[in-house]
């Protein structure tokens, strides 16, 4: 079935939303969500790098204090996405949440400038990660809304480029500020507002979403009795081998400790952050693009492959010119699977449940994550640094074999 027959001329200069398309086929609101996207990330940046030095070298707490921050952030973000995008589906109205969860976190990061304890941290970055899992789901979906059907790999593979170009951007901001301001941490952090308001400016600039028949006539009801949609099976299906690999997913905090473990040096860590980030964004638009022409099940389940081969490196590469190659390499996943997996979700969700669909996802990969690096810390220290990448590896391995046997090329999302 050619699905581009029934798109017509019109259609194919305008988004779903009617919004005009540019000639890299982005909507303006696209590209609005973008640059929130990376002044997002560019204060997040500034920020995350240092806030281990910062916890132990300035407020004198320990390791245990920050992975409780960590966890109690990261938990929280994962559930509150899928509630997100329960409201999201339910009221109709995805852009104030978005509004909402942007202004939380732009607005609470600066204050970490403040503390004068790690229970003040912790506060102030449950605050911040109630705000990214307000606007996360919501956000998703409202890029659904902006992308045609046939481009919603590049739209998707668009957002996460201009996420992770701000993750270059925040660490060489924060490295050079800490260059000619030494320990400086307090002043950087409440510089960060400067992005935070911007990022706060350019949310309230973006379209509201104008009612569905179905909410225009359920005007009168309360938006919690409104049905939606459900999802199919094979969403379902999906979640699970999506799960499956964030189980050896582990925080890239394990890789930064190899590669000091390897010698690396702590002033280099920053600039081979940044340098990671640069193969992020370069591969997410790539790998968006890939995925609209041959399906997205190709694209994951290559994305898994080459994540499973970069950790069997990680396990047995013991020289530091290799190491830092493959982990310059490792960028390549994200680009592989990141943009391309939002994008799948988009496919298979009905629209009245697009917010729920993204909360389901994101909460996969949180809560995955947050188990798989437990298991990576327990196996790094009980067995061996080899022994963890190799059990990632494994997953991840086990997942894309999944996922070629849960999905036929007839379910595979060809545009």
């Amino acid at each position: 079935m050619r699905e581009t027959a029934a798109t017509s001329p019109t259609d194919a200069r305008t988004d779903p939303a009617g919004n005009p398309l540019d000639r890299f086929g982005l909507s303006k609101p696209v590209w609005l969500l973008g640059w929130i996207s990376f002044f997002t990330d560019s204060a997040s940046e500034m920020v995350y790098p240092l806030l281990p030095l910062f916890l132990t070298n300035v407020l004198g707490a320990g390791a245990m204090s920050l992975g409780v921050i960590e966890g109690v952030a990261e938990g929280t973000s994962s559930i509150l996405k899928i509630v997100s995008g329960w409201l999201s589906d339910r009221t109709g109205t995805p852009k104030r949440l978005v509004v909402a969860g942007y202004s939380l976190s732009s607005l609470a990061r600066p204050l970490i400038s403040f503390v004068t304890a790690w229970p003040q941290v912790l506060a102030l970055r449950f605050i911040d990660r109630i705000g990214k899992g307000v606007r996360t789901s919501p956000r998703d979906a409202l890029l659904k809304e902006f992308s045609p059907e046939h481009m919603r790999g590049r739209v998707y593979g668009f957002h996460r480029a201009m996420d992770h170009s701000g993750a270059v951007v925040g660490p060489l901001i924060a490295a050079a500020y800490l260059h000619f301001h030494p320990e400086a941490y307090r002043a950087l952090f409440t510089w960060t507002l400067v992005p935070g308001l911007i990022v706060v400016a350019l949310v309230l600039r973006l379209p509201s979403r104008r009612p569905t028949p179905t909410q225009s006539s359920g005007a009168s009801r309360s938006p919690l009795a409104l049905r939606s949609s459900p999802l199919p099976h094979r969403f379902y299906a999906a979640m699970s081998v999506i799960s499956l690999f964030a189980l050896g997913n582990a925080s890239d905090s394990f890789i930064l400790l190899r590669l000091s473990n390897l010698g690396v040096a702590v002033a280099w860590i920053p600039l081979l952050w940044s340098a990671l980030h640069v193969v992020k964004m370069t591969s997410s638009v790539l790998g968006g693009v890939l995925s609209d022409r041959f399906g997205r099940r190709t694209l994951i389940a290559t994305g898994y492959l080459w994540y499973a081969a970069i950790y069997g490196g990680f396990a047995y590469l013991t020289t530091l010119p290799a190491t830092i190659a493959m982990f310059l390499a490792y960028g390549i996943y994200f680009g592989l699977t990141e943009g391309v997996e939002k994008a799948w979700v988009a496919d298979m969700a009905p629209k009245d449940a697009t917010g729920i669909a993204f909360g389901i996802y994101n909460a996969a990969i949180g809560v995955g994550g947050l188990v798989a690096s437990v298991l990576f810390g327990l196996i790094w220290t009980r067995v061996s640094p080899p022994a963890a990448f190799l059990t990632g590896a494994s997953l991840a391995l086990a997942a894309s074999v999944l996922l070629y046997l849960a999905f036929s090329d007839a379910t595979d999302s060809h545009h």
